[in-house]
């Protein structure tokens, strides 16, 4: 539906349908309707979400003073948002591609640097659920933005990190101001785009997940022999101030445009501590939602105890030197990122025509042909190894924008940010909190080979919770045509 029309107001009076300014109806624009700005965005949003529900074009509406319509720019939103999201994932992953370098200066275990990690993550789910009442309290983007700054500026304190408690101070900080980002920034892409096109969306939007990992290796590579660990960490600096600064100039989008009103309306945002145990009462009975997560969950525990150790694991156990491991564990990366991500979330809204359950399958399906793929990668040495590697890769993030998508239309709007901060909370705990530490503690008592046994197990048991999670899948709605031209770019 296009921005509302003041000209016209269609209702039901005396039996009869009327337009306003007609002999035989009430003049509403003598009614001083909404006199301050909210009252007016308020009713603006309920017109315009009858129209979407009921499809009808020719119901209007006219106020006392007309109401800008809001020209959002989802487009150009979302590539300042995946840019945003590529420079977080490059700060995660340097780390991980100068490890041995660390490890050599600080005198610390496998262990201990899985601990690192754990410690970043644990810090990181206790400020997801804070962010989303700092939304309601201030609004999604200056949080975004607050966010982007408090983890740029941590990143440069790498240049005064000296010591393994000083990183793990460092570290902290970063975890918290990436909170803010992860939790929100999904909730702005799913409020531009409609049900049938979130797939691609957000494909695009974590695209960033797979591709700022490996550019975060290649810097690692490049950078650490070169310059030493800490010069990688400068680089994602500067450009996370000067992203976040454009995103002052991007338009919020109203919460749940595109979603049915009675999603929008069934719940409100989530107030205070017993608002937000309500909601997660709300969420533990949501099975799409359940499984979603728990798929995520499981998966999450492969992949981010992968990209901790295989560039370790390819330096150590296939004798590649540190900068060839990061370069083609990074090319892999970059290259299956993108297609699998973008592909992914195409193939999944192409099937959403032909069944609700897509987003589902697609991932279920590419988790468990990933398997033999990973035990090729892992098991096996030479070229098998490496087309083990990049074949893993694809189908593992084949998944990326699909998965997302069905955590995302699995709740209503208003409850997103907080089934967002859930979501991560919980694949968290259950994933890449305990993985990186697991696989060091078996790599110092037996094989980092061994210990890649876990992660194959996991993509399994996730598989089959996806599967399963199938007949939960919510109805998808299709926004009337009109509905879009009004956002877009």
């Amino acid at each position: 539906m296009g921005a509302i029309n003041h000209q016209q107001f269609a209702f039901r009076y005396g039996g009869r349908w009327g337009t306003a300014g007609s002999s035989s109806a009430p003049d509403f624009r003598r009614f001083l309707v909404g006199e301050s700005l909210n009252h007016f965005t308020i009713i603006t949003e309920l017109v315009n979400n009858v129209n979407r529900y009921y499809n009808s074009p020719n119901v209007y509406v006219i106020f006392a003073r007309p109401v800008a319509s809001t020209k959002l720019y989802p487009r150009t939103a979302l590539a300042l948002l995946t840019a945003l999201n590529l420079l977080n994932y490059i700060d995660r992953s340097v780390l991980f591609a100068v490890q041995d370098l660390v490890k050599a200066e600080f005198q610390h275990s496998d262990a201990a640097f899985g601990l690192l990690t754990s410690v970043f993550f644990i810090f990181y789910m206790c400020a997801a659920p804070f962010m989303g009442p700092l939304s309601v309290r201030f609004s999604r983007k200056a949080v975004i933005i607050a966010g982007a700054l408090l983890w740029s500026g941590a990143t440069l304190l790498t240049a005064v990190t000296h010591n393994f408690t000083e990183l793990l101070i460092r570290h902290t900080i970063v975890g918290i101001g990436e909170a803010s980002f992860v939790i929100l920034s999904p909730t702005l892409v799913a409020d531009m785009f409609p049900e049938d096109e979130r797939g691609r969306a957000m494909g695009t939007f974590y695209l960033a997940l797979p591709v700022g990992t490996a550019l975060g290796y290649v810097l690692g590579g490049v950078m650490g022999p070169a310059y030493g660990w800490r010069a990688p960490f400068y680089v994602g600096a500067a450009p996370g101030v000067l992203l976040a600064f454009l995103l002052l100039f991007i338009p919020e989008p109203p919460l749940g445009l595109y979603d049915a009103p009675e999603k929008a309306e069934e719940r409100t945002s989530p107030k205070g501590w017993k608002g937000w145990v309500s909601a997660v009462k709300g969420f533990s009975r949501n099975a799409a939602f359940v499984t979603a997560t728990l798929g995520m969950a499981t998966m999450t525990f492969a992949l981010g105890g992968l990209q901790v150790w295989m560039p370790t694991f390819l330096h150590r156990a296939h004798g590649y030197s540190l900068l060839n491991a990061n370069l083609l564990f990074g090319a892999s990366t970059i290259l299956n990122g993108i297609l699998a991500s973008l592909g992914g979330g195409w193939l999944s809204d192409w099937l959403l025509r032909r069944t609700k359950a897509a987003h589902y399958l697609v991932s279920a399906v590419s988790l468990g042909l990933g398997i033999p793929a990973m035990c090729f990668a892992l098991f096996a040495s030479g070229k098998v190894m490496v087309v083990g590697i990049f074949a893993a890769e694809f189908l593992l993030l084949l998944n990326t924008g699909p998965l997302n998508a069905a955590v995302i239309n699995a709740v209503g709007p208003h409850v997103r940010a907080t089934a967002l901060a859930v979501n991560i909370f919980i694949f968290h705990l259950l994933g890449d909190v305990p993985s990186a530490y697991l696989i060091g503690y078996v790599s110092d008592r037996y094989s980092l080979r061994l210990a890649f046994l876990g992660p194959v197990i996991t993509i399994a048991l996730a598989s089959a919770i996806l599967f399963y999670g199938m007949r939960f899948a919510p109805d998808v709605v299709t926004p009337a045509p009109e509905s879009a031209a009004g956002a877009a770019s």
